[in-house]
């Protein structure tokens, strides 16, 4: 091999070597961005309500978790599942949406305009999209 064949090989080498490093950087960058967005969901639904002092709180826990479950989960009553408020259909509805549900019911839930005063109907819309949504 002459020596400018040999520099030549050197040189390629060394291209590629660099071209790894680049694409581990961003391999690693791109996992790293995984694990923020995984993390940041999975917080998002970490809201504790049975722990918490809120007057949101305290509502659901009087008048929803009989139904949806201690922690907005869901769960099966005489054979019926209760959906979660924390993610599936529920993550679908707008804020309109849940606040006719809530205010006007849907069967088999019932209607809270006469337990709930017009505020109340509106801390629960908001408690339900930002504390057990994740939402804003």
């Amino acid at each position: 091999m002459s020596p400018k064949s040999k520099v030549q090989w050197l040189k390629s080498k060394i291209e590629n070597r660099k071209l790894k490093a680049k694409v581990g950087v961003v391999c690693l960058f791109a996992a790293f961005l995984i694990t923020a967005c995984v993390q940041t969901q999975s917080k998002r639904n970490e809201f504790n309500i049975s722990e918490s002092k809120s007057y949101e709180a305290s509502l659901y826990r009087q008048n929803c978790a009989i139904c949806h479950g201690q922690e907005a989960n869901g769960k099966e009553i005489d054979g019926k599942l209760i959906p979660s408020l924390r993610y599936g259909e529920a993550a679908t509805k707008s804020e309109e949406e849940i606040y006719q549900q809530i205010k006007e019911g849907k069967l088999p839930m019932p209607s809270f305009k006469n337990q709930l005063t017009e505020e109340e109907i509106r801390k629960m819309v908001r408690f339900v999209r930002r504390d057990l949504q994740g939402k804003e």
